[in-house]
Parts: C-alpha cells; structure tokens; sequence
C-alpha cells in the first residue's frame, strides 16, 4: 500500500513539474500558440554579434522579448490571411535564402581561411615600402582654362594671397575650402603632370606656369616637406586584416567563377 502511495505521490509531483519546465521555454503565449524562449535567445545573440561588441543588459534582453512577441502577433495576422501562399512571399523567401546561402558560404571561407598576423604584417612593410621617401604638402588652385591660370598666378605675384584665391577660384571641392591645401601626401598619389610639378618645387615656390592635367589647369605652390610618417602596425593591423580578407574573399569568388562550366558571357 506504501508504494502504491509512493508512486502516486512521485506521478502527481512529475505532472506538476511538466507545466513549469514547458513554461520556462517559453516567454509567454499569443492566442494560445507558445513563443520559444530560444527564438529570442537566437535574435539576442544575432543583435549583440552584430552590434560591434554591444553588452547584453537587461534592457536589451527586454526589447529583444518585445521584439520577438510582437512579431509572432504579426505572423499569425500574416498566416491568418495565407500570406505564405503568395506568389510575392515564396518569391522573396527564395531571395532570402539564395542570400542566407551564399553569405554563409563567405563567412565559413573566412573562417577557414583566416587572415594571420605574418600576413598583415607583409601587407604592412609593402605599404611602407611603396610610401617612403618625401611628403609633399602643396595648395593648389584648379580652373578650366589656361588663361584664367595665368591670370591667377600674375594676380598672386603682385601681392593676392594665395590662399584667397583658392577658396574663391578653384573647381576641386576637396581643397577649395581649405584655401588650396592638400596636407601632406606622397607625390605618386597625384597624376604625373601634378607630381611632376611639385617634385621641382623648393619650399615656398609656386608654379610660374601652368599645370595641364586631365582636370584642367593647376596653379601649384609647395608649403613644405617632410619625411614619410607612418602608424604604428598593432595601430593599424585590424584594418590590415580587413582588407587581406576582402582580398582573399574577391579571390575566392573569381575562382568559383572561372571553375564554373557555363556558356553565359559575362558583362564584364
């Protein structure tokens, strides 16, 4: 008789439990239907990995609920109404998963294939290498017409500031503003005939004639030089990275292109 009440007591105890072990897998019900907690647990971890670092609060866990039960109210509206059944919905939901798909394939390369700090550090010296040398920090004032470039630089010989000038005449919005000055840059930066120009310049000399590019005519002037600065790698070897793995992605994909057998001609 003792077991038999044992037992009893223990089948009682395990069906009180069952409610309470459903209902902490889930945030609530909406007409009936439950809402997983694991659905806003999903979402949550998704907002924070795409939130460059953002902490986890308790105001976020509660917006992220918030988010999750208003949109279970808006699907059961949309199935309600045979939504799914659509021509327009079955089109985007392949569009979404031919994106999920290949974002995905991307992301598993990039963890495959990931980018080493030896390599961003070969990326690092080869900038550094194409970069040394001078830096040049010129103003520079852009018209259309070579006339009109003399005209500045006989304006600026009998005494108008240069600078002046610039912000009221030239056509490059860049350095208009700035009275002409271009900062400090490496010359190769610049078209031939501009880096030319500069290259015979001394400090304080401005151009006697003008300069013809392909943008129109350049009045130059060199304010200074200086030897190639640059930051330090741990500074910049996260943005390194970012570009390898750009780099090694774009490759990836002009691989798969040319390995796929197909007679479509390409537009470019």
């Amino acid at each position: 008789m003792k077991k038999f009440v044992l037992a009893a007591a223990v089948a009682a105890l395990t069906a009180a439990l069952v409610p309470v072990t459903a209902s902490a897998q889930n945030i609530t019900t909406v007409n009936g239907k439950a809402v997983p907690k694991a659905r806003a647990d999903s979402l949550l971890k998704q907002v924070a990995s795409n939130g460059q670092g953002q902490a986890i609060t308790p105001e976020l866990e509660a917006q992220v609920k918030d988010e999750v039960v208003l949109r279970e109210i808006f699907i059961q509206e949309a199935e309600k109404r045979a939504i799914p059944q659509s021509a327009a919905y079955k089109d985007q939901m392949e569009q979404a998963r031919q994106m999920i798909l290949i974002r995905t394939l991307f992301d598993d390369f990039k963890k495959k294939n990931p980018v080493t700090d030896a390599e961003a550090s070969a990326e690092y010296d080869k900038y550094k290498a194409a970069n040394a040398g001078l830096e040049y920090r010129a103003r520079h004032i852009l018209v259309e017409k070579e006339d009109d470039a003399k005209a500045l630089i006989a304006q600026i010989k009998a005494g108008a500031k240069f600078e002046e000038l610039a912000t009221k005449n030239s056509k490059d919005p860049g350095s208009a503003a700035n009275g002409g000055d271009l900062d400090f840059a490496n010359p190769n930066g610049y078209v031939p005939e501009f880096s030319q120009a500069i290259k015979l310049l001394k400090k304080g000399e401005m151009t006697e004639t003008p300069v013809k590019t392909q943008f129109g005519y350049h009045v130059i002037r060199l304010e200074d030089t200086r030897e190639a600065t640059f930051p330090a790698f741990d500074d910049v070897k996260a943005q390194l990275k970012q570009r390898i793995e750009q780099q090694k992605v774009g490759a990836f994909q002009q691989e798969l292109k040319s390995k796929a057998k197909t007679d479509y001609k390409w537009s470019k």
